[in-house]
């Protein structure tokens, strides 16, 4: 019997029910969901399919289609039970292939699979089936099948689908989407970060108003940063700042950065102004963080002692001190 899936759904409201053509029992089944009633309208969609079995006329493969869509959106949407849904989802799409039904039936298959069962892969399989019949949300499907295989894990076969979306339909609004999705899959490989920076920077050229954009110059920053580029880096971080919906974590960002290089970039290496600047501060700390002004004299230079150099400095100030017992001699045998 066909419904085999729905045999288990026998309400007692049904029993006195009188039997009638498929049509009247789909339309009791309507008006028993629009009055909130979906047991009714289950029972309703049984006995529609138990009256087919007797009809062989040309309507009979449009109203099987209807009734087992009907019952499997019951179960889905109304009961909750996505098992029962599931089976009789496969059971429309096994008998009615070609039904106009059929299509929005795989997709809702697709979702439960994906989101109730995690049966990725079933659910890819239902989506690509949906998309060689070429329905006109085609795009988003196939964005979608890339969104699962990213799920999976299988970066490489998420550049590939993520292309088929920008090359096969480029002119619907899911390219930049999978522009994004496609540099985020190249990330995560090792060894294809050109790849992922060619398919950011391509998204950021040709979709300059899209929302991703912001996302993909931060995105573009990290891997700049990654590779010791960090005033690359921040130059895209001060550009996504314009657009970002979250600047806090853009200016975190740069923040780091900048403290990152003021840590490790040597401030006026080779600059020879400042190559005896002793006394400036921060070059030399004494005692209590104070900057230590070390002398910088001729005589302590050839070698005098500390006691010389400071009177030879007193001398440079006008202040002439008196030697000490002995340094005159030692002056005089010097010269």
């Amino acid at each position: 019997m066909t419904g085999r899936a729905l045999a288990a759904v026998v309400l007692l409201a049904t029993s006195g029910c009188r039997r009638g053509d498929a049509a009247s029992y789909l339309e009791a089944a309507r008006a028993a969901l629009y009055a909130q009633k979906p047991e009714v309208a289950l029972s309703q969609y049984k006995l529609a399919l138990d009256a087919l079995e007797r009809n062989t006329g040309p309507e009979a493969p449009l109203y099987r289609a209807r009734a087992l869509r009907g019952a499997a959106d019951v179960y889905a949407f109304q009961l909750h039970d996505p098992r029962r849904a599931v089976e009789v989802y496969r059971e429309l799409i096994a008998t009615c292939p070609e039904a106009p039904e059929t299509m929005e039936g795989r997709l809702h298959l697709a979702n439960l699979l994906r989101h109730e069962f995690r049966d990725i892969r079933a659910a890819i399989a239902e989506l690509t089936a949906a998309l060689a019949r070429n329905p006109p949300q085609s795009a988003e499907l196939a964005y979608t099948v890339a969104t699962l295989y990213f799920e999976l894990r299988d970066y490489q076969q998420v550049t590939i689908e993520a292309d088929v979306v920008a090359r096969r339909y480029e002119a619907s609004a899911w390219v930049d989407d999978a522009l994004y999705l496609k540099g985020q899959a190249f990330s995560m490989m090792e060894g294809r970060s050109a790849e992922a920076q060619r398919a950011y920077l391509e998204l950021v050229s040709r979709f300059p108003d899209s929302p991703l954009k912001s996302h993909a110059l931060v995105e573009l920053g990290r891997l700049k940063a990654d590779q010791g580029e960090s005033e690359r880096a921040i130059e895209f971080w001060v550009e996504a700042l314009k657009t970002h919906p979250d600047p806090k974590v853009v200016q975190t960002a740069i923040a780091r950065v900048r403290t990152h290089l003021r840590a490790t970039t040597p401030d006026k290496v080779g600059d020879p102004m400042k190559a005896f600047d002793w006394g400036i501060a921060g070059a030399a700390v004494g005692e209590g963080g104070r900057p230590l002004v070390l002398p910088k004299t001729s005589a302590e230079a050839v070698g005098a002692s500390k006691e010389e150099a400071a009177r030879e400095e007193r001398q440079g100030e006008g202040r002439v001190a008196p030697p000490k017992d002995g340094d005159a001699a030692r002056g005089e045998g010097s010269l």
